[in-house]
């Protein structure tokens, strides 16, 4: 595998050094957020109450985010799956 340095020579650029850290931590704050939706669409688990089925409209709305999501994601060339 190679190398990747990135460098960041300012405090200037101290949050542009975080955004690049923290790129992992984005991705697993959206993969939790789509199987969240997913657990919704698939299996009619409640978003706001896990313990309960979801009416018609959440399993809709959930389906319509992942859509959005997806979308959004492919924008911007990127995945949740590598």
């Amino acid at each position: 595998m190679g190398k990747i340095i990135l460098e960041f020579d300012s405090q200037e650029e101290a949050n542009d050094a975080r955004t690049a850290l923290d790129g992992i931590k984005w991705k697993m704050a959206m993969w939790d957020l789509d199987q969240k939706l997913r657990s919704t669409t698939k299996y009619g688990v409640s978003l706001s109450n896990p313990s309960q089925s979801a009416t018609s409209e959440e399993v809709n709305i959930a389906d319509k985010i992942r859509e959005s999501i997806q979308d959004i994601l492919i924008s911007y060339n990127l995945t949740l799956v590598d």
